[in-house]
């Protein structure tokens, strides 16, 4: 039981999304009495068990659904009668979805997701990094988040899309943002983001819409990514992507500026605060 426990634990702070298995009723024979616990993981691995055989096979699917709807359920059958299992009783069990409701999926583990997915973490959401690069996805470079080698394409394709789930493409590689947005636009989420300037993102439209896109869905992609602070470096970068994510989460439709610069009458003059470095230079003759 414990394990379950500190488990549980260790995946919410890493920003993981897990379910909790426990059994709440017993009727007759059955291989675990109530009060049984598992965790069960979005790679379908678990920790405990709830009794095994195709009770818990059964069991395992129903989470599976549950990680994406983020709704808790019960699951009640009889063993014999429903599953063909020898046992002869009836088990009922409660299914609770665990940690953030809101989830980043990043493709790419370079100098933007780094220091990206950390803001993201300090903002409460749960954090992914898919990357194919097993020397750049480290627990030193990626603390407490989930991290996931392999192909990027084949882990977009298995990837529940859901109103909760923000996904950001930043890989090395154009094509492999090419066919990732490919694989991604067509499905619901609560923001898809692409890194890149201008240029390239022009470059990216023209190609999806030769290889068929349908052009109605460009809008749903935010490209270039970030709020348009002026930034640079990849700190900045991930500050302004992390400001487009506060932005969405909270539902914001006002332009973006510093709350300093709407007018406040006790303020004096036009009531608006401007920075030194942002102030324009006084014009001499």
């Amino acid at each position: 039981m414990r394990e379950v426990f500190e488990a549980a634990l260790a995946a919410m702070a890493r920003g993981e999304r897990v379910v909790l298995a426990t059994v709440v009723a017993v009727d007759g024979s059955a291989p675990r009495a109530a009060g049984a616990r598992m965790l069960v993981r979005a790679d379908r691995s678990i920790v405990g068990t709830v009794g095994g055989g195709q009770f818990e096979h059964r069991v395992i699917g129903e989470a599976m659904e549950v990680l994406v709807d983020r709704r808790p359920r019960r699951f009640a059958v009889h063993l014999t009668r429903d599953l063909g299992m020898c046992c002869g009783g009836a088990m009922e069990v409660y299914l609770e979805p665990l940690g953030v409701d809101e989830h980043l999926v990043i493709y790419g583990a370079g100098h933007i997701a780094a220091p990206t997915a950390r803001l993201a973490r300090e903002l409460g959401f749960g954090v992914t990094v898919v990357d194919e690069r097993d020397e750049l996805l480290t627990p030193e470079r990626f603390p407490e988040v989930e991290r996931s080698g392999g192909d990027p394409r084949a882990h977009a394709r298995a990837l529940a899309s859901d109103a909760r789930t923000y996904v950001l493409v930043t890989t090395h590689d154009h094509a492999l943002d090419q066919d990732l947005i490919e694989l991604l636009i067509g499905r619901e989420w609560a923001w898809l983001g692409l890194v890149g300037s201008r240029s390239k993102v022009a470059k990216f439209f023209l190609r999806l819409k030769a290889a068929g896109v349908d052009e109605r869905l460009f809008g749903r992609v935010s490209a270039p990514v970030g709020l348009d602070l002026g930034a640079e470096t990849p700190a900045e970068i991930a500050v302004a992507i992390a400001a487009e994510l506060v932005r969405v989460r909270r539902g914001s439709t006002r332009p973006p500026q510093s709350l300093s610069e709407i007018p406040l009458a006790a303020r004096g003059d036009d009531g608006v605060a401007r920075a030194p470095g942002l102030r324009a230079p006084t014009r001499t003759r």
